[in-house]
């Protein structure tokens, strides 16, 4: 084997060695990871106040393949800071006015999750595609919701009504981002109306559609239409995601039975998640204590919100809130109390002592930029009057009613 000219070895230790610059790296990172496949998944659905990290988090060791976040408008996440917690092994989305954690999320996920946006404007969606891409694995446009606040804002199922805009803010991310771009609509009144728009919204390049099987104006009382999403799925090529068939899920088989009945290529759940999200688990529902449990577990690892895990919980006690434990549940204003009731209060106090050693800091630690302006004015005063008052010390304080006896205020 011909060995290198000494002299031509020594010149190449000479060459400086360039890195490659950091957008750059991160570009090719993105590149080559594994896009998300959603076919053949069971998915998780976003849901208002039940889609947070503790929940996602148990819905996939329950058996989801894929996990969406609840719905996040543009507005709230676009002037969000993006700051790794090593505490908690998160990243956090937060918004710096008031130290609210917008968006949380974490490596077991990342690889399986979907943020679901609220958008009314292209642009501002792809600025916040942006911002997010390298933490989720898919964006979810939402086309569906009929809430009056998002229609209000020209978000959810008021873009049914303008389907130009849709397709233009779905060309827009699936041109501009490196992760698979998806939506959730609604199904229009008529079977061709809604072939029509589904076709003009996969023309676009998006991965899959998300489609719930009731009318803008139907509710969860109102039955599904299953016949519209065959027709639907044997008319583009995309994968089409069937969604609200909770009424009829009441367990682990009823999943893949509401898929084949649409003919669809994946199935997303909602309520019947929310009731119960071991509906996900192949082997069977676990029992309701036992699922608590695990909840309150995640939820103190990851320093969920109280009112969070609260709402949580009482989605799946049901009709046992009205128990005296349900009673005395109802009555938990800390996630501490809350745990207390399920024999958790050890976990939790020695979980919050360690996480603090680590340095996570709740919202209560948290000082608004217009707190700190009074703090400062406050300490100005101080300085300039007696020497008795210059040593006054101002701090938040959290109000928490369970603090507070009942039915007795002070001023």
């Amino acid at each position: 084997m011909q060995q290198l000219n000494p002299r031509f070895h020594s010149m190449l230790h000479r060459i400086p060695f360039s890195p490659l610059p950091s957008f750059l790296r991160k570009s090719l990172s993105m590149k080559t990871r594994q896009r998300l496949d959603y076919r053949n998944k069971l998915i998780l659905a976003p849901m208002v106040r039940v889609g947070t990290l503790p929940m996602r988090l148990l819905a996939l060791e329950m058996g989801a393949d894929i996990v969406y976040t609840e719905e996040l408008v543009d507005l709230k996440l676009i002037k969000s800071i993006r700051r790794p917690n090593p505490a908690l092994g998160t990243v956090d989305f937060v918004d710096p006015s008031d130290g609210t954690i917008v968006f949380r999320t974490c490596a077991q996920e990342t690889s399986r999750l979907v943020l679901q946006m609220g958008t009314s404007d292209a642009g501002r969606a792809l600025a916040v595609g942006k911002l997010l891409q390298r933490d989720i694995a898919g964006l979810d446009i939402n086309m569906g919701c009929p809430k009056e606040f998002s229609i209000k804002g020209g978000m959810g199922a008021a873009l049914l009504s303008d389907p130009d805009k849709a397709a233009l803010i779905l060309r827009t991310l699936c041109s501009g981002l490196d992760i698979p771009v998806t939506c959730k609509i609604r199904i229009l009144p008529d079977v061709a109306g809604t072939i029509g728009l589904v076709q003009k919204l996969a023309a676009t390049g998006i991965a899959a559609i998300g489609i719930h099987a009731r009318t803008r104006d139907e509710r969860p009382q109102h039955p599904a239409h299953p016949e519209v999403l065959r027709a639907v799925a044997q008319a583009v090529d995309i994968p089409i995601i069937a969604n609200g068939g909770s009424r009829s899920m009441h367990c682990h088989e009823d999943l893949r039975k509401f898929q084949v009945e649409c003919g669809a290529a994946s199935v997303m759940v909602a309520r019947a998640a929310q009731l119960n999200v071991s509906i996900f688990r192949p082997e069977g529902l676990l029992p309701m204590d036992e699922l608590i449990e695990k909840y309150l577990r995640l939820c103190v690892d990851y320093d969920n919100a109280p009112h969070n895990a609260k709402y949580c919980v009482q989605s799946i006690l049901r009709e046992l809130q009205e128990t005296p434990r349900g009673k005395r549940f109802l009555q938990c204003q800390t996630l501490q109390q809350i745990c207390e009731i399920w024999h958790l209060g050890d976990y939790c106090r020695r979980k919050q002592r360690e996480l603090k050693t680590l340095g996570n800091s709740g919202r209560a630690e948290v000082e608004p930029p217009e707190a700190q302006a009074k703090r400062q004015k406050l300490e100005e005063a101080a300085n300039a009057i007696e020497d008795e008052y210059a040593g006054v010390i101002c701090r938040n304080m959290p109000f928490l009613r369970s603090t507070y006896p009942s039915g007795k205020y002070f001023l």
